[in-house]
């Protein structure tokens, strides 16, 4: 996808700014954009499974352009999170809602989504501006988490964020958050461990990232007050959610083999599932093409894959996070989407 199309996610923040500013009907806009005029659109707006020439990758790897992208996330993420503190005690308890929605949208949409992709980098600027953007959301262990924890785990029963055949939405968001958290924290433990130190340190990455966020939070209250507070941590929760439930959604009822010596098969784009509606592409990053991502973490957003062999959602992301809120809707089509989906990708007698 050209650059122009990642850039039209910052629309979005525009609309979330003016509707902090101006308060009334324009709070719900962007969540009804979000989950109700995106899914929409994206079941008629078929996918395209090309990928760019090896020039074309090559070129986006090394245009600037791309990364700045994402690093203006940052200063874009923060203001609308000080704007929901200030603009809060103003708002009616409907206006609150809709604020809290829109901004929480952008915490899970945008900040998470962001900090995902800066995590896997190797720079120390692009690592710094993704742990600060999980402190926005309150969400600072992901980062430890996501890159040592799911990457090697998923699709497996020791990946907390992996979905199980079968789990509901609200059965998996308790498993995974405090799960996900556990890992993160036994994680630097472990890490610690080995040079001989506890887990109480400065050093614990985990243990750091909570002192942040009640530092964030403390200074919170003490800005913009209770109400405040209260909606940032609202805001944080909605987008805390959502990427639980995005998480959901990528590996649903999808598992490796274990091989004969007890350690699991390397992971595939068969372990992850994958879609190209898009709109679902543009505003996230790539995040869509999820199998490829799994398959080589290490391979930015711009050059990210279609792989045929990689199992493909019936719609875009957006689409799905709605579906997944009803358990029993999700279960009758995904899982017989799955079944199709395995009948495709297995091998030919």
């Amino acid at each position: 996808m050209p650059l122009l199309a990642f850039a039209s996610v910052y629309l979005l923040t525009v609309i979330a700014a003016l509707a902090l500013t101006t308060g009334g009907p324009l709070l719900w806009a962007l969540p009804v954009i979000v989950f109700v005029l995106v899914p929409l659109a994206e079941l008629f707006l078929p996918g395209s499974h090309k990928n760019a020439p090896a020039e074309t990758e090559a070129a986006r790897r090394a245009n600037p352009a791309f990364d700045a992208l994402l690093l203006l996330a940052v200063p874009v993420q923060v203001g609308l999170v000080l704007a929901l503190g200030w603009r809060a005690e103003s708002f009616s308890a409907v206006e609150l809602a809709g604020a809290v929605a829109t901004v929480g949208t952008t915490c899970g949409a945008i900040a998470i989504n962001v900090a995902h992709e800066l995590g896997h980098r190797s720079k120390k600027l692009h690592q710094r501006a993704a742990k600060i953007l999980l402190v926005t959301t309150l969400y600072h262990h992901f980062f430890v988490e996501h890159n040592r924890g799911h990457h090697a785990r998923v699709a497996t029963p020791e990946d907390p964020a992996s979905a199980r055949l079968g789990e509901s939405l609200y059965t998996f968001w308790a498993r995974s958050v405090v799960g996900s958290w556990w890992s993160a924290w036994r994680l630097e433990a472990d890490r610690l461990a080995r040079g001989g130190r506890g887990a109480i340190t400065w050093d614990n990455e985990v243990l750091r990232g909570a002192v942040l966020e009640a530092g964030v939070l403390t200074g919170f209250t003490l800005t913009f007050g209770v109400v405040g507070a209260a909606a940032f941590v609202g805001a944080a929760l909605v987008g805390i959610l959502l990427l639980e439930t995005v998480n959901y959604v990528e590996h649903y009822g999808l598992s490796r083999d274990r091989l004969a010596d007890g350690r699991f098969e390397r992971v595939r784009p068969a372990h992850s599932w994958t879609s190209d509606r898009p709109i679902s592409r543009a505003l996230l990053f790539e995040l869509t093409r999820h199998a490829d991502h799994h398959a080589n973490p290490g391979r930015p957003y711009p050059a990210l894959r279609h792989f045929d062999d990689a199992p493909e959602l019936p719609t875009g992301y957006a689409g799905m996070v709605l579906l997944a809120f009803f358990p029993p809707l999700f279960h009758a089509v995904m899982n017989r989407h799955l079944a199709g989906e395995r009948l495709r990708l297995a091998p030919a007698a």
